[in-house]
Order: structure tokens, then sequence, then C-alpha cells
């Protein structure tokens, strides 16, 4: 990263508080249509099987294109990207919030998501410009940072309740537009002004192989239940998906200048902290999508209380990352509590899994949600700390765009993956309380999977290491 003077204190913070704001927001878009699905579904014509497209959209198009978006960092300045990203997030959400077409919306989701590709990784990478000289500062700024992003998954999820019940859903994506356009005003004055710290091309091409590749992916997996497992179009598309991103990592190891330097996977830990994150996403995004689903096409809820029901998650997972996660960091270390994190997720989404027809709130929903919800606190904020740690000041935007990529492609392919699921498992019975539940049942269930597998590939992967200490997640 570029040469630059410290700016003050104060106004350091008020830098941060605008990062942990595009951290919320990016987060915030994957989540805040989740209780304006079936308002969406009614308005544009989605099928149920379609549905889960809303969300995949944008997120294949920020999971896909955040490399894109760090190595643009890197080259033209994360200050600049950060504003570029902003301008494109509001685009997309003036298309989104405007469309009266299934075309036009998942075409303005997908804008949405470039847009949050480019803020991203210009955000974290901004973050360790900032802070990345003093260590007691850096712990306290990663784990306000790393507290926007689960926080605002799921205080989306509250906010697109109360818009949906008391004005209407495309105002989930208009209330962007305000917030956007704050950011575009704020960031020349409070955002450092370094250049780019990289030389060198933009790899389009490994751009669009890896973007290609994760939709056709995503797309093959949700079609399966209605195409079939054994169909050629799914076999077709899983084809499709393995050659592109064969040939992604073909054209990395082949250009000079590639998107991703294939050999920063060598640096320990690297790769294992980012895997972590990629089973993170795959276990917790299934998580809040079929719990809003649960909460309003069984037990009933309308819009707002579906998104109050889960504020005690939202202040949970605040708590967790800002006071619980950084202590219990710093005494028994990054590689524990990645561990700790991704079993105690395990155990919540497996009691998720029990949720009944006649059930309630209090009993099936809250003590479970909360669970996992403290389990995620715990596994995130390590599994991130240590997935930036030992990547090259040049590479910052290079380091942050991959462990994004890998929360976000998690995040896609774990939701296509139970949605496939719980579809075929009765979720594709609108109307029919028993089949609905015995498929949400069924995802969390295979959510659980992914947590566990997450926690149990952490424990022989990781190496253990010192607790990350600011100057380590560096």
């Amino acid at each position: 990263m570029s040469s630059m003077s410290p700016p003050a204190t104060s106004s350091r913070w008020l830098a941060l508080a605008l990062i942990a704001t595009a951290q919320f927001v990016v987060i915030m878009d994957t989540s805040i249509i989740g209780v304006a699905l079936p308002e969406i579904q009614a308005d544009l014509g989605f099928s149920q099987g379609d549905l889960s497209w809303v969300f995949n959209a944008y997120v294949v198009a920020f999971g896909g294109l955040l490399l894109l978006g760090g190595r643009l960092s890197d080259l033209f300045g994360a200050r600049r990207l950060f504003g570029i990203g902003w301008a494109v997030l509001l685009a997309g959400s003036v298309v989104a919030g405007a469309a009266d077409s299934v075309a036009v919306e998942l075409t303005g989701r997908a804008v949405q998501g470039a847009g949050a590709a480019l803020i991203a990784p210009a955000a974290l990478t901004l973050l360790m410009m900032l802070f990345g000289a003093e260590p007691r500062e850096l712990t306290k700024a990663l784990a306000i940072y790393g507290a926007a992003a689960p926080a605002g998954g799921t205080a989306g999820v509250f906010l697109g309740g109360v818009i949906t019940e008391y004005v209407s859903w495309p105002w989930v994506f208009y209330v962007n537009v305000p917030i956007a356009i704050v950011a575009l005003l704020a960031a020349p004055a409070l955002m450092p002004s370094g250049r780019g710290g990289a030389r060198g091309s933009v790899d389009l091409l490994g751009a669009l192989t890896v973007t290609a590749g994760l939709g056709a992916a995503v797309y093959a997996i949700v079609r399966a239940p209605e195409a079939g497992w054994a169909s050629a179009s799914t076999w077709l598309g899983l084809a499709t998906a393995v050659v592109l991103l064969g040939v992604f990592v073909a054209i990395q190891a082949a250009r000079r200048e590639p998107l991703m330097r294939l050999s920063i996977f060598r640096t320990p830990n690297l790769g294992a902290a980012n895997l972590a994150q990629v089973l993170l996403g795959g276990a917790w995004i299934p998580m809040w999508f079929f719990l809003n689903l649960y909460l309003q096409q069984v037990l009933g809820y309308s819009a707002f209380p579906s998104g109050a029901a889960l504020i005690p998650m939202t202040a949970l997972i605040m708590i967790g990352m800002i006071a619980l996660a950084p202590r219990a960091i710093g005494r028994f270390g990054p590689k524990a509590m990645i561990v700790t994190g991704l079993a105690i997720l395990t155990a919540g989404m497996a009691w998720l899994s029990l949720i009944r027809p006649d059930g309630s709130f209090w009993v099936d929903v809250l003590p479970a949600s909360l669970l996992a919800a403290l389990g995620m606190s715990l596994a995130f904020i390590p599994s991130l700390g240590t997935a930036i740690s030992s990547a090259r000041p040049e590479e910052g935007g290079l380091a942050a765009g991959i462990v994004n990529t890998s929360y976000q492609i998690g995040s896609a392919l774990g939701l296509a993956a139970m949605t496939a699921v719980a579809s075929a498992f009765g979720a594709d019975r609108l109307g029919d309380l028993d089949a609905l539940t015995d498929g949400f049942s069924a995802a969390f269930l295979g959510a659980a999977g992914i947590a566990l597998a997450g926690a149990l590939l952490a424990a022989v992967t990781l190496r253990s290491r010192q607790p990350v200490t600011a100057g380590q997640a560096g």
C-alpha cells in the first residue's frame, strides 16, 4: 500500500465508521431482501425455485468480481475504487427498486453486486492503511469491521421487515441511495489519499472466467431439483463450471500479472483460513434465508414481526464480535476459536433442524438462533484476521478480495445447495406446512453439516500459532 501521512486520530475513527458502514451495507444487501421475497415473488412472477436468484444474482456478481476489485484497488488506489463502488451500487439499487420484471430485477441485483465487489476490498485496504501502524488500535478496528458484516446480514432482515411492512418492497433497494450519496461526499475528506501501490495490467479475462464459472455452478445446483440431478442439463452446467474455473486457474498460472497470484496460497494458514470463510458463509447464509421463510410461510409471521424476531441474533453478534471474540482470541489463539466457533454454529444449526409445523418463536427459533449467532461471532473474526495476516503490503487489496470472495462463494454455493436440499424434501410445496417444515429442516441440517466440515477441516489444516494481535492481523 502506498505511503501517506497519518490522518488525525479523530478523522481515522470517522473514516472507520464509514468503512464499517460500507461493510455493513454490502452484506446487508445480501439479507435485506429476505423478508421481502414473498412480495417480490408475487409482484414480479418468480417461481419458488427461482426465488433464490434474487439473492444469488447479487452474490455471484459480488463473489465473482471481488478479486478484480482487489486488484483494481492495488493498481489505482483504494479511495478511488471505494468511491466508484458506491456509485455503481447506487445505480444498481435504483434499477432493482424500479424493476417491473424478473429480468430487470436480477440485472439490478447483479449491478449492486458489482458495486459491492469494488467497495469491500477497498474498504478493508483503507482500514489497514489507517490503522496498520498502531497494533492496539488495529485490533479494535478489525473487531468493529468484523462485527459490521454479520450484523449487517442479520440487521438487514429486520430493516427489510420494517420497510416491507410499512412502505413497500422497492424501498429495500432505495434505502441504499441516501447512504451512497453520503459516502460519496464524505470519502474524499476522510479516506487516505494514497494512490495504488502496485503496477501492472488488469486481468479481465480471469475476472470473466471466474465469475462465469461461479455463476454456472450456482445455476446448475439451483436448477437440479427441477431438472433432475442425473439430467444432461445439470451435468452440463456443472461441467461448464469446472471447465471455466479450470481455465481461470490456468490463466492465473500463465500470466505474468494475474488477477490472483496462485503462490499466495503457499503462505502458511492463508488457504486454510479462507477455506474456513467459505464454509462459514456456506452454513450461515442458508440459515437466515430459510429461517425467514419458516417464520413467514410456516409460523405465519408478517414482514415486520419476522424481521424483529431476529434482532436478538443481531445484538448477540455485535456483542460477540466486539467484546468477546478479541479477548478469546488473545487468550486461546485463532485456531482454537475458529474450530470452537464452527462447532457451536453446527450445534445451533442442528437444533434449528428440530423445527415443527406448529412450532413457536420462543421454543423453535430463539434458543437455537442465539447459539448459532454465538458460533458465528467467535469464528468470523479469527478466520478473517488469519486470512489477511500474511499478505505482503502491496497485495493488501488482493488478500482482502480473496477473503471476501471466499465468504461470498461459500454463501452462494451453500444457499444453492441447501435450496436444492430443501426442495427435494418438500419446501417447494407452498401451503403444505408439513412439507415446508420438512424442507426447511433438511436445509438447516445440511447447513449444520457444512459448519461441521468447517470445524473439522480447520482443526486439521490450520497451524497453531500465537494469538492474532493487531500486528499479525495486518
